[in-house]
């Protein structure tokens, strides 16, 4: 399996798991592929397919940092289950949490492709580039 090579974390992300973070603008221009950057690494069990975990995120456009979701609006306890492998959320947000640890933190820039491509869905418009910040709170087998 490909993976993509860990980049430096965003500056101005926090690194306090209990505070919802924020995703900062960029003029930079967006990259081709899937970008992951650990904040914090955690140390407990891992993300691999076959496995549900938990996460809290944030979801932010690339350019201008606007969140359009989060899982944080809905409460500071808020998880998202998600079964890695089972194709439930977009490719680039599943990519990201694999080989994930519970206790960390993670920026994953995920382009068009591997989000909601050309046509985009609900206030995400085609060809977005997106950002989100992942904790991982549990993984259950």
């Amino acid at each position: 399996e490909d993976r993509p090579a860990t980049a430096e974390p965003e500056a101005g992300i926090s690194t306090d798991l209990g505070e919802k973070p924020e995703v900062p603008a960029t003029d930079a221009a967006p990259p081709c592929g899937l970008v992951i950057s650990d904040v914090v690494v955690g140390d407990g069990a891992e993300a691999v397919p076959g496995t549900t975990v938990e996460v809290k995120y944030v979801g932010a456009f690339y350019e201008t940092g606007e969140e359009f979701d989060s899982s944080w609006s809905r409460g500071a306890d808020e998880t998202l289950p998600v079964p890695l492998g089972a194709g439930r959320v977009i490719p680039g947000f599943e990519q990201g949490l694999t080989g994930m640890q519970v206790g960390g933190r993670r920026v994953v820039t995920i382009p068009s492709e591997l989000g909601y491509g050309p046509r985009g869905t609900g206030p995400i418009p085609g060809g977005a580039t997106l950002v989100f910040v992942m904790d991982l709170v549990e993984v259950v087998a």
